[in-house]
């Protein structure tokens, strides 16, 4: 089975990481979550982002996710696919230039990537979706298309997949199940 690099970091959407993660382990895949300034042990505070009937998600606090890999000791080309959640972290994710490396290695590479929701604005700034198609939460839609992505409308309901190459992209949460399926299926 595979080798899969998970990127996250504090306030990490909690379904977008545990389900997957659990999920690839469950498929038999090997999963090392990291977090940049934090070790194997150490935990990220998860944020859990629902959809109540506003004009956007509310937010609440989620639970602590144990890291299993340390970000520091990480070597891109030992891996075989790479996963991106979202929630909050990829905000400052984005602008980390040692996860911009590790991303552009891994996308150079043609290594399978699966990123939901918020988690494309890393993929974004890494300049790692030029021509692809892809979907992520509505709101990331600007910066996917002002980095050469193009946008594919994802389902009413939030639980799709877009399939494009070595690239597996879902809007959020709800498209856990399609977007793991997919994913794995790609590996």
């Amino acid at each position: 089975m595979s080798k899969i690099l998970m990127i996250i970091g504090d306030f990490v959407e909690d379904y977008e990481v545990m389900v997957p993660f659990q999920i690839l382990q469950a498929f038999g895949h090997e999963v090392h979550a990291v977090c940049p300034e934090k070790s194997a042990g150490e935990t990220v505070a998860t944020a859990i982002h629902d959809f109540e009937g506003q004009q956007t998600y509310s937010e609440k606090r989620g639970h602590n996710f144990a890291l299993n890999a340390t970000f520091d000791r990480i070597e891109p080309g030992s891996y075989d696919a790479l996963v991106v959640p979202g929630g909050r972290a990829p905000e400052y994710l984005a602008i980390d230039h040692r996860v911009l490396k590790m991303v552009k290695h891994l996308a150079g590479a043609a290594k399978p990537i699966a990123a939901t929701c918020h988690g494309l604005m890393v993929l974004a700034a890494a300049d790692a979706l030029r021509g692809k198609r892809c979907q992520g939460y509505p709101t990331v839609r600007p910066e996917i298309e002002s980095a050469g992505g193009i946008w594919d409308e994802p389902a009413e309901g939030l639980d799709s997949v877009c399939v494009d190459g070595n690239l597996v992209t879902a809007p959020a949460w709800p498209a856990n199940a399609v977007w793991m399926k997919a994913f794995h299926e790609v590996l």
